[in-house]
């Protein structure tokens, strides 16, 4: 397992992504808790995932908390010192655990960020979170929020990234290495819209080149420069081996310019991709 490290912890550099967790349980559990065997560590949803939650909590019996960096989120429309920490109280209970390690804002729309960080700071030094981000922030969205008090305690922020939505590299993600921000990204196999990306020749040629699948090339190139952790949901153990052996995989200069000609890479600014 590759690891990376985030403001001192030392993160693999692949998670595991809780959306839409509500096909197979038993073998969506059983994923989970491979994964966390074999060097995992990071495990990502949020309130708004349905029952994701419930059955994340349900596969961490018996695993020790200090194994895992669990991340979950709250809606904007809960993006208040009181709202939050209700939300919290509901996540952990679902979860099953005493504390978040890293607890995110899930997008911004109305919320006010003075008075979010504000109940963010306050669930952190009752120790009901260790860490405290966002999620689908522009680069405009965090200047804002480190503009706010203590808005430049934020951990991480985690936003859509993959072959197909590249535009966080023209901007966001120089800014956030500049300022320590942690970069985590979801759908590293989803277009905008949530379909799947279809492998184009290039990719399944490059595939087999290197006798992988088309997504395990999609996950080495999401982590090819070691400063973004993707986040691929797995509901089965082969996913999840597939995910970790992709970490091993090096795309070469050639692979990486072929990749660019049909995946360009971002001239100009562009809007952030969200799904």
């Amino acid at each position: 397992m590759h690891y990376l490290n985030i403001n001192g912890e030392k993160l693999s550099e692949i998670g595991i992504g809780g959306a839409a967790l509500s096909g197979d349980i038993a073998a969506e559990q059983k994923a989970i808790r491979y994964g966390l065997s074999h060097g995992i560590n990071v495990i990502d949803t949020a309130e708004s995932y349905g029952n994701s939650e419930d059955v994340i909590g349900d596969a961490l019996k018996g695993i020790d908390r200090d194994q895992y960096f669990l991340i979950s989120k709250f809606l904007p429309q809960h993006a208040t010192p009181r709202l939050q920490r209700k939300s919290l109280e509901k996540s952990l209970q679902r979860l099953g655990v005493d504390y978040l390690d890293l607890y995110l804002l899930h997008w911004r729309a109305n919320a006010d960020l003075r008075s979010t960080v504000e109940g963010l700071e306050q669930l952190q030094k009752e120790g009901l979170i260790r860490y405290w981000g966002v999620s689908n922030f522009d680069l405009s969205d965090m200047e804002d929020l480190m503009n706010v008090p203590n808005g430049d305690h934020v951990f991480a922020n985690e936003d859509l990234y993959n072959l197909t939505s590249r535009g966080v590299e023209f901007d966001l993600l120089p800014w956030q290495h500049q300022h320590h921000i942690g970069f985590l990204s979801y759908s590293p196999f989803h277009a905008v819209g949530w379909n799947f990306i279809q492998p184009n020749s290039v990719i399944k040629q490059i595939s087999e080149e290197h006798q992988v699948t088309p997504q395990q090339i999609m996950l080495a190139w999401i982590t090819r420069n070691h400063n973004v952790l993707p986040l691929p949901k797995a509901g089965k153990i082969q996913h999840v081996q597939d995910n970790i052996d992709a970490l091993d995989i090096t795309l070469t200069e050639n692979d990486l310019k072929r990749l660019d000609r049909v995946y360009p890479a971002p001239q100009h600014k562009v809007p952030l991709d969200k799904i």
